[in-house]
């Protein structure tokens, strides 16, 4: 039942998030203003506003238009609540009420890389109004984890000062944020992005180290397999450009999930 919920959640907020990114590119004010179709700027009706459902009631189409609507909307609707169900299974326990804080922080951050991940793919470039405002988030939620940690000695175990996580993101960020600046000034960006290079800072303070490097070579290992694709089909060139951000997201949410799985795994293969 809990699953039903973070999936529904999930779902609404995918919704929420797909408006995000619609008026972050046009500047428009995406808190009070009702959402329209970007086709005709009808106003939306409530109940054709329900996220997934009213996509199939309404056949794929604008109500008043009769436009197509993009599978964008679903599709980030889906991923969402899938990401936050998934979050809800690893990390939520009602009983347990030291876990809403984590969750609800994992939820946050989770709504913001989705959020970055549409508009890269989408624009080519990476939102700097939803990267800096969750990086803050990090860094505080990162303090105020290490501060409850203290509080316990215990809990520290035999970790030592880099097993806290302000020390393990800050490394993680920072070691993640050269090398990418060092990829994208020495080719003048046309290996990586600038943006990238701040993203990934968010990154390092999310998943911090080592998960940080699983997180990169999923994110170049599942950047190539698309790039080879798109190649192959013609859709792209040796040349062609490809939105990182996408890649790094995905990576990331993958080892937030799965590290000690695929860890696990790998070293197995030599023992």
């Amino acid at each position: 039942m809990m699953l039903i919920i973070f999936l529904l959640l999930g779902l609404a907020i995918g919704s929420f998030l797909n408006v995000l990114v619609y008026r972050l590119r046009f500047a428009e004010e995406f808190l009070w203003d009702r959402s329209k179709c970007p086709h005709c700027q009808h106003m939306i009706r409530w109940y054709d506003n329900v996220p997934l459902l009213s996509f199939i009631l309404l056949k794929f189409r604008c109500r008043d238009c009769k436009e197509k609507i993009s599978f964008q909307y679903p599709l980030v609707e889906i991923f969402t609540g899938i990401i936050f169900a998934l979050i809800g299974y690893f990390f939520f326990n009602l009983e347990n009420t030291a876990t809403w804080l984590t969750t609800f922080y994992y939820l946050l951050i989770s709504g913001a890389l989705i959020a970055i991940l549409v508009y890269d793919w989408l624009y080519m470039e990476i939102p700097g109004e939803v990267l800096w405002v969750a990086i803050s988030i990090a860094i505080a939620y990162n303090l105020q984890a290490d501060w409850a940690s203290f509080g316990n000695i215990s809990s520290l175990g035999g970790a030592g000062i880099l097993g806290v996580r302000t020390y393990a993101g800050a490394l993680a960020a920072f070691g993640a944020f050269l090398f990418f600046f060092l990829l994208s000034t020495l080719s003048r960006e046309k290996w990586m992005g600038m943006g990238d290079s701040y993203l990934v800072i968010l990154l390092g303070l999310f998943v911090g180290f080592p998960e940080i490097l699983l997180a990169l070579f999923l994110a170049f290992f599942l950047g190539s397999i698309y790039g080879i694709i798109m190649i192959v089909i013609g859709k792209k060139k040796m040349k062609s450009q490809l939105p990182f951000a996408p890649f790094l997201v995905m990576g990331t949410f993958v080892t937030l999930f799965f590290f000690e799985q695929i860890m696990t795994w790998y070293l197995g293969l030599f023992l």
